[in-house]
């Protein structure tokens, strides 16, 4: 853009003494700033258009997570968990446009919590248009999202309210101002760059503050509220209580997959940025794709890993847990997937598997019961992809990311000492505490208010008929004598036995 300026003054002396030549330097330096606007104009409705698109992306994840919520439940209990994600939306849509927002990047703040931009006063500005707002608000309602999985099949819908917003309105967007916005204290792209440990937290999509926050919030909730009924039989041991439909998981699973590039590779913001090199044809846009190959490999890894990995332990091929796996990589390459090789997101993939797996077997012993595993997955995953980006970071993409400071340290494992990982085990302290000491008190209240559990009649019996007026689906058990011509489901009630959780023992 700036090759476009020009003064008259400097095209006085090529023009000649001709009686003319002022009034052409004047035209000829006005053409070029006309050039210059427009070519201006197309950069901003370029980037606003992409980030518009990575938004619409991020948004269709709410599908995704419909899809793999109802398929991970019961029967009996669909249309309350279907519920509970649009309520995540529109609930979360209203608290983060009065509050959230304002709490993140309300741009100029202290490095605590943002104070402009409450109900989008003064917006759009010179530092964010419509389309940030929005695509920040997909990222806030993806976490609530993550904190319903968590504690499905028992949970009071006046909780879900109330969490919902909570979680949207103040405790997720506090997360995303110390680490994401320009003020924040412990962001790698804070505008004075006092970085901490002259590094910052480089969580880039948001492996710790959007799936640690959501999962270590549906901990909580789910360690609370305790178990659903039948999970543990009276002698301790784990019972399963499988989701109805392998399909809707499948069907979410790619839907995820599908908005997760909007999620990671969307977190550039804008595509129309050159890194300045030789090389005229690499630059942001070359970024974005190698953001969305990382991804890409973290995820398949994962996924290849839990497929052997489950039948090494349990001998069955489980597409459940394949999908699981696979969300798991996803969850754990966020962080790093812009500043890493694409040889290393495999090296997250294969890890995260491990790590879900191993946090399942945890959360069995300890008598924890998470319908999607959301906890184990997003939390533990996410915790795990902070300290990946710690280890892995390469010091040319970290440069081209976070510009501006020569010698900024970079992964450990890549030659660049332990600063960056330092800041990283901040980040998942940090994260941990502040969820706990914001999300424990509420949930607490809710749960000594009567406002947190169902009855355990209405949890027997299901949620969509004791409190949505009816099923999803219409079925009968195998001994009823029932005409209508509709789809049948038959009930299968679990038993006092243990059973592996590969086994079928599922209640609709």
């Amino acid at each position: 853009m700036d090759s476009l300026s020009c003064a008259a003054s400097d095209l006085l002396p090529l023009l000649g003494n001709s009686p003319n030549a002022t009034a052409a330097a004047d035209f000829i330096c006005n053409r070029f700033a006309a050039v210059s606007t427009k070519l201006f104009d197309a950069r901003y409705a370029i980037d606003n258009t992409y980030l518009l698109f990575s938004a619409y992306l991020v948004f269709a994840m709410q599908l995704g997570f419909a899809m793999l919520c109802a398929g991970s439940v019961r029967a009996k209990n669909t249309m309350n968990i279907m519920l509970t994600n649009v309520l995540d939306a529109a609930a979360g849509g209203l608290s983060y446009y009065l509050f959230g927002f304002a709490f993140a990047f309300g741009a100029p703040s202290n490095g605590f919590i943002g104070r402009h931009f409450f109900g989008l006063k003064e917006f759009p500005s010179e530092l964010f248009d419509y389309s940030y707002f929005l695509y920040q608000w997909a990222f806030a309602i993806a976490a609530a999202g993550i904190t319903s999985g968590s504690i499905a099949e028992r949970t009071q819908f006046v909780a879900y309210l109330i969490y919902s917003s909570f979680l949207t309105g103040f405790v997720y967007p506090i997360v995303s101002h110390w680490f994401w916005s320009g003020d924040g204290w412990g962001s790698a792209a804070k505008s004075d760059h006092d970085l901490l440990f002259g590094s910052g937290v480089i969580d880039f999509a948001g492996s710790g503050v959007v799936h640690m926050v959501g999962g270590i919030a549906g901990l909580w909730g789910a360690l609370i509220e305790g178990p659903r009924i039948g999970r543990f039989d009276r002698s301790g041991r784990s019972v399963a209580l499988r989701g109805h439909s392998a399909s809707l998981v499948v069907l979410g699973s790619f839907l995820l997959w599908f908005g997760w590039y909007g999620f990671n590779p969307g977190s550039f913001l804008t595509i129309m940025k050159s890194y300045g090199t030789k090389r005229t044809y690499y630059g942001q846009w070359s970024a974005i794709g190698r953001t969305a190959v990382t991804t890409t490999l973290a995820g398949s890894t994962a996924a290849l890993t839990t497929l052997f990995g489950k039948r090494l332990l349990v001998g069955h091929w489980n597409v459940t847990d394949v999908c699981n796996g696979l969300l798991g990589g996803f969850a754990a390459i966020t962080s790093g997937c812009s500043v890493v090789e694409p040889w290393a997101a495999i090296v997250c993939g294969f890890i995260a598997a491990w790590v879900l797996m191993g946090f399942n077997k945890l959360a069995e012993k300890l008598k924890y019961d998470d319908p999607l595993e959301a906890a184990q997955l997003h939390g533990g995953c996410g915790a795990w992809g902070v300290l990946f980006t710690g280890l892995f970071a390469k010091k040319a993409f970290v440069n081209e990311v976070y510009p501006g400071r020569p010698g900024r340290p970079y992964g450990l494992f890549m030659g660049g000492g332990g600063k960056l990982l330092g800041a990283q085990i901040i980040e998942i302290l940090v994260i941990f505490g502040w969820v706990t000491v914001t999300m424990v008190p509420l949930f607490y209240a809710l749960n000594k208010l009567n406002l947190l559990r169902i009855s355990s009649e209405d949890e027997m019996a299901g949620m969509d008929l004791t409190r949505h007026g009816g099923f999803a689906y219409i079925y009968h058990d195998e001994d009823e004598n029932s005409n209508l011509p509709q789809f049948k489901m038959i009930r299968i009630e679990p038993t006092n036995t243990s059973t592996p959780d590969h086994q079928s023992n599922t209640t609709v």
